[in-house]
């Protein structure tokens, strides 16, 4: 039995607590002040707040997402590094960089993230009943006719995966996977910062 076409998911810490307590007072005041991210969350159904539409300059605008930038620069080349890509002596590059501040029961449909290579999130805040990072198996739409897996089969054949990391986290896959965040029961802030980078 050989294993084929794996899916890698990274997940490391992000190597500084002290910037996961910045970056949360930096999230909690951005969904404050920024009255275009409130009003396209509210257009676009997202329970709370996100930068995603309305600004593109956080590592510019706060020097904790500048901070987080360099750190992530660092993980990201590892990843690559593990995937195999053939880069050409070029790095990848941070293409966009979001807040998230879900209410808790909030969550986000599936989808995936067209014109990057990876993708990922920093986990800053998780409160109980906070869900995490539900990710599908690319190859599920062309399952038609197969069975259900079992409750107890290994991980790498699961139809979907879902990783609840602890704050401090960084997750990155492949942007072409699809995933989603599940609606929570919490009660608290679910805080965490989205990217995508590019070739």
């Amino acid at each position: 039995m050989r294993a084929l076409f794996s899916t890698l998911l990274y997940q490391e810490p992000l190597g500084d607590d002290a910037l996961i307590e910045e970056l949360e007072a930096s999230c909690l005041q951005l969904a404050e002040d920024d009255k275009a991210g409130r009003g396209w969350a509210k257009e676009h159904g997202y329970q709370g707040y996100t930068s995603y539409a309305s600004l593109n300059d956080l590592p510019i605008r706060d020097p904790a997402f500048a901070d987080l930038k360099r750190l992530l620069d660092r993980h990201v080349a590892k990843f690559a590094d593990a995937c195999g890509f053939e880069l050409g002596g070029k790095k990848l590059k941070l293409d966009s960089l979001w807040a998230n501040v879900l209410n808790g029961g909030g969550g986000h449909s599936g989808h995936v993230h067209p014109h990057s290579v990876i993708s990922g999130t920093v986990y800053i805040a998780l409160p109980a009943g906070s869900r995490g990072l539900q990710l599908e198996d690319p190859r599920l739409p062309m399952m038609m006719a197969a069975p259900p897996r079992r409750p107890d089969v290994a991980e790498a054949l699961r139809s979907f995966v879902e990783v609840v990391p602890e704050p401090g986290t960084v997750l990155l896959w492949e942007s072409w996977l699809r995933h989603e965040v599940p609606a929570g029961s919490g009660k608290g802030k679910r805080i965490s910062v989205s990217f995508n980078y590019r070739w």
